[in-house]
């Protein structure tokens, strides 16, 4: 099973491993990740998900499609180019010691 490591915004992490085919938003909601709200459930219409993927892994995700992005305009804290919803990272092998850092704000 892929693992995942949450980062909070003071530099505490925690590393969840997550079933293939499971959003990373679920996954943490399901740990009790602090930071990760998922208002909508996971349908990319609150970005109350938001994290910032590691660079590493960028090249292993498929593009943000155009809901995704157009939400990753309305995030609380400031979008960067690794910003991603994290309801619509789909957990796979692929993304095996993926490191996701959360912002500091959601709502």
């Amino acid at each position: 099973m892929p693992k995942v490591t949450y980062v909070q915004p003071d530099g505490s992490a925690e590393s969840h491993d997550v079933p293939t085919g499971k959003s990373l938003m679920l996954a943490a909601i399901s740990n009790n990740v602090a930071g990760i709200l998922g208002e909508c459930g996971g349908q990319a219409m609150c970005a109350t998900c938001h994290v910032y993927v590691d660079e590493e892994f960028l090249d292993r995700l498929a593009p943000p499609s155009e809901d995704e992005d157009e939400m990753l305009e309305a995030t609380t804290s400031e979008r960067r180019s690794n910003s991603r919803l994290s309801c619509q990272l789909i957990c796979g092998p692929e993304l095996d010691g993926l490191i996701v850092t959360l912002p500091e704000d959601q709502a």
